[in-house]
């Protein structure tokens, strides 16, 4: 189990390489490649989550160059979580591709495995200069990715797409550089033990540098003001990279949380919580703004863009609260929000292939060729998204509400409940305006066994969630508990790497 923890960027690797230089060869082995890369990396994600279950922080030194000089990935409970969910969703929105998506460019399945390792690289990376490398990764595979098949729209959107991104990763090495001219360090637990000690004449670069960050992982996570590109982006992009994509914006938050815990919490000195007042009133704005958009969305797609907005302001939310209840409950929502999310992309696009012209719009059409599993699949994806009892929804919202002080009640329960409220109205107008004011002879095609089996994976994760809502919720309060536990953490990779730690 020693190089279990490189496992999760070493397969996408071999495997993405190994595709795009065959991209010519047979489809059906491209897929076969694709699907079984993608299901060993479950396999690895839920073994990861099971080491990291004793509490227990390893790390894998790429090699032997111990830290803080060497190169790391970093194995504790959130890195394990975030390893799995990403490979639940992709093999979900993979399965659904393989029903005919991936055959409008030859690169799709090397690129959708690079996009893994980026994606694994960010969640385990134990060093803040290559948490950009792997950003950097993510971001040129999702480029490509987001414009195949062609088109005006994805092209459109994809420009602005890849210039804000260019213009985030400038910014990005901007605040590394001020970081490291003023601690010396980018491993991320020795920033953590440098920045309590820095001379006070340096405290202010530190801070420039931590905001910049914030600002960088803001446009990532898209938090307004930074979230404009997003609808339009995630709406133009094929549905399984669409779905994939849900996991892009939780890289964003999973950097504010690892960061603003890690190296700039509580134990921080002149520099303790410096992002969480911006994050608190930030996401506050960009869940009123995320209602506002649900409601106004005329097409299936950008309205299910809106919900992940909407999401996203819920997480942040829960990172500006403070406490580690609040940590715990986002991380269950967060599983919950990630896989449902992804599953709705695929729906939506399966529904609007179903209806001719109509495509996506929130319009009458003729009725659908199954409206029954549709239909069904669809209430129960508008529960979960909304926030509506008895899917995990409602249950990662109660734990969030449950976990706000007094003060922050005043303004979380209205905004939370009113998105929620938002939700519901626009997610029951297009169910009933497809659904049931759709007349006329049956149009479409059946959904299809693959199509099928990823909307079916990852809708029904809803469910799941609430029927062992147990061992998850202590999994991550666990988690949250072990997040704010700094000591521990700088301990296990900078005591253990200076004795010759495991490698």
């Amino acid at each position: 189990m020693q190089h279990l923890i490189i496992l999760p960027v070493l397969l996408p690797l071999l495997a993405g390489v190994t595709l795009l230089i065959h991209r010519g060869g047979a489809l059906t082995l491209r897929r076969t490649t694709n699907v079984i890369a993608t299901a060993a990396l479950v396999v690895v994600g839920i073994l990861l989550v099971a080491e990291s279950s004793d509490g227990v922080i390893r790390y894998y030194a790429l090699g032997d160059w111990q830290p803080p000089f060497g190169i790391i990935l970093v194995l504790d409970r959130l890195s394990a979580l975030m390893v799995m969910l990403t490979a639940i969703l992709a093999l979900g929105s993979l399965l659904y591709a393989c029903a005919g998506d991936d055959e409008q460019g030859s690169n799709f399945h090397g690129l959708f495995q690079l996009q893994l390792m980026g994606i694994n690289g960010a969640f385990l990376t134990g060093d803040a200069f290559n948490l950009f490398v792997f950003f950097e990764v993510l971001l040129i595979a999702s480029y490509a990715l987001l414009m195949h098949g062609g088109g005006k729209a994805r092209t459109h959107a994809g420009f602005h797409y890849v210039a804000l991104n260019l213009l985030g990763s400038m910014l990005f090495l901007i605040a590394l550089g001020v970081l490291y001219g003023t601690t010396g360090t980018l491993n991320m637990a020795d920033m953590a033990a440098v920045i309590p000690t820095l001379d006070a004449g340096d405290v202010g670069l530190v801070k420039a540098g931590a905001l910049l960050l914030l600002i960088v992982f803001g446009l990532k996570a898209a938090m307004l003001p930074l979230y404009f590109w997003l609808p339009r982006a995630y709406a133009a992009a094929p549905a399984p990279v669409a779905a994939l994509f849900a996991i892009m914006t939780k890289v964003g938050v999973y950097a504010i949380i690892r960061v603003y815990t890690l190296i700039f919490g509580e134990q921080a000195g002149l520099l303790a919580n410096l992002a969480t007042p911006w994050v608190w009133w930030l996401a506050l704005a960009t869940l009123a703004l995320g209602a506002i958009g649900v409601l106004s969305a005329r097409d299936m797609r950008t309205q299910v863009a809106y919900l992940i907005l909407i999401s996203v302001g819920t997480l942040l939310a829960g990172v500006g609260m403070e406490s580690e209840a609040a940590l715990g409950a986002l991380l269950y929502y967060l599983i919950h929000t990630t896989l449902v999310s992804g599953g709705m992309f695929l729906l939506v696009d399966a529904i609007a292939q179903q209806r001719g012209k109509a495509g996506a719009r929130i319009v009458q059409s003729r009725t659908l060729g199954q409206p029954a599993i549709l239909g069904l699949l669809f209430f129960a994806g508008a529960i979960a998204m909304a926030g509506l009892p008895p899917l995990s929804g409602a249950f990662g919202k109660a734990l969030l509400l449950q976990a706000a002080t007094p003060a922050q009640q005043v303004w979380l329960w209205p905004i939370l409940l009113i998105s929620s409220l938002a939700s519901l109205i626009a997610l029951s107008r297009t169910g009933s305006t497809i659904f049931w004011r759709a007349s006329g002879e049956r149009t479409g095609s059946s959904l299809g066994r693959l199509r099928g089996a990823g909307v079916l994976m990852l809708i029904l994760c809803a469910p799941l969630m609430v029927a062992f809502a147990g061992p998850i919720t202590q999994f991550t309060q666990a988690t949250a508990a072990q997040l704010l536990d700094r000591d521990a953490y700088v301990q296990a990779i900078i005591a253990r790497g200076a004795t010759g730690g495991d490698t």
